[in-house]
């Protein structure tokens, strides 16, 4: 799991610091003079990578507030005019649009703004950690209980290699480890049996991703390399996406769909 989704959820739940917007502020302020600093100070090419890495902020800053200037100008329209008569008092006049501009930049990061969240199924159920966990009591006297078995369909990698019993918190059975899922692409409207890569969100808890329970409403990534999908660069595609529409404890298979 990333690092900022951790920050986050902890902001969620107890909020910032008291002076976090203060100290930012001050650190953001502190930001340009230690910039001079270094710029004076470096040599060589230390110095050739840092100017023109500023050279590149500033291009696309300027950019950008060109964007938001343009956004109600006023521009000449490039129209042909209308053959035929004009009334006197339009001859002088030349046609203008408004122009509402704003950069691909800040187009696409709204898009990805709006469709982070835009998934075949919005709600699911919430899975408790009582239905996916079995208390597992282990040593001489069967009274110590801190081992926990999953009980519903996990995701481990090629390389997963069991902790030692004594040091094992978590125990995922080898029966309930899968691999590959039966995934739809809705566009083409036909289904594709893929290798999965990784869990990338368990919407019941943080905890079950890190584990890589697969439940109903889980978002996972699979490999589709084999559909042979290409970006508009000309590269192949080889992770994507999914949502788990079923349940796959029930099913004994894995149904999902592409995020497209």
């Amino acid at each position: 799991m990333p690092q900022n989704e951790h920050i986050e959820l902890h902001r969620k739940r107890h909020g910032y610091r008291f002076d976090y917007f203060e100290r930012k502020r001050k650190k953001e302020s502190r930001l340009v003079h230690q910039r001079a600093f270094k710029a004076k100070k470096l040599r060589g090419i230390k110095a050739k990578i840092f100017n023109k890495q500023r050279y590149n902020e500033k291009v696309q800053m300027k950019k950008t507030i060109k964007a938001h200037e343009e956004k109600q100008t006023k521009q000449k329209s490039t129209e042909n005019v209308q053959e035929g008569a004009v009334p006197a008092y339009l001859l002088d006049r030349e046609k203008q649009n408004r122009a509402k501009v704003l950069s691909n930049m800040i187009k696409q990061k709204r898009k990805e703004k709006a469709g982070k969240w835009e998934v075949p199924l919005p709600k699911v159920k919430a899975v408790s950690d009582s239905e996916v966990f079995k208390v597992v009591k282990t040593g001489k006297s069967q009274k110590k209980a801190w081992k926990r078995m999953v009980t519903k369909p996990c995701f481990v990698g090629e390389n997963f290699t069991r902790k030692p019993p004594k040091f094992e918190r978590f125990i995922r059975p080898m029966g309930l480890r899968y691999s590959k899922a039966h995934v739809t692409h809705p566009e083409l409207k036909a289904t594709f049996c893929l290798p999965i890569i990784g869990v990338k969100k368990n919407p019941s808890s943080a905890l079950f991703t890190s584990l890589g329970v697969l439940t109903k409403g889980t978002i996972i990534e699979v490999n589709i390399s084999e559909l042979g999908l290409v970006t508009q660069g000309g590269k192949v595609v080889w992770g994507k996406y999914a949502q788990i529409t079923n349940n796959p404890e029930n099913d004994g298979c894995i149904n999902a769909v592409l995020l497209v």
